[in-house]
């Protein structure tokens, strides 16, 4: 079984928290809006989410794996519009391929900014949940 600590690596704790995503991301949540994939309606989330200061993808977790609607949308039409803070635009959405390197790089960064530093709450979620990339365009 994985480990939070081996999820999250040795990140001091300023670092496990969102201190670390002062550099234009610092929001706690982002919007996503997806295509319907039987209405054709648009469909707006409020999730959790990470990236790397200065890079062009972001990634969340789906708890309901691909059963989360968003996710089914998502993959039935990967032309979504994300709104973080102030900035929105364009991107494609894409499920990470499991047991790779950006897996492991998308359960790090959503961890490291929501896991509060004494606590496991988030553990089985780190693990389980699926991790789901965007790339912006804007």
């Amino acid at each position: 079984m994985t480990s939070l600590s081996s999820i999250t690596g040795s990140l001091p704790p300023s670092q496990r928290t969102g201190d670390r995503y002062r550099s234009g991301i610092d929001e706690d949540f982002c919007y996503i809006t997806t295509t319907g994939r039987r209405t054709g309606n648009p469909h707006r989330i409020e999730i959790w989410f990470a990236g790397e200061p200065g890079g062009r993808t972001i990634y969340v977790l789906a708890g309901g794996r691909e059963r989360a609607d968003f996710v089914r949308n998502a993959m039935a039409d990967p032309r979504v519009t994300v709104r973080i803070g102030d900035g929105e635009g364009e991107a494609t959405a894409r499920v990470v391929e499991p047991d790779t390197e950006e897996d492991g790089l998308a359960r790090r960064l959503i961890l490291a900014k929501y896991q509060v530093a004494t606590s496991d709450d988030l553990e089985s979620w780190g693990r389980s949940a699926l991790p789901v990339a965007f790339d912006l365009a804007f």
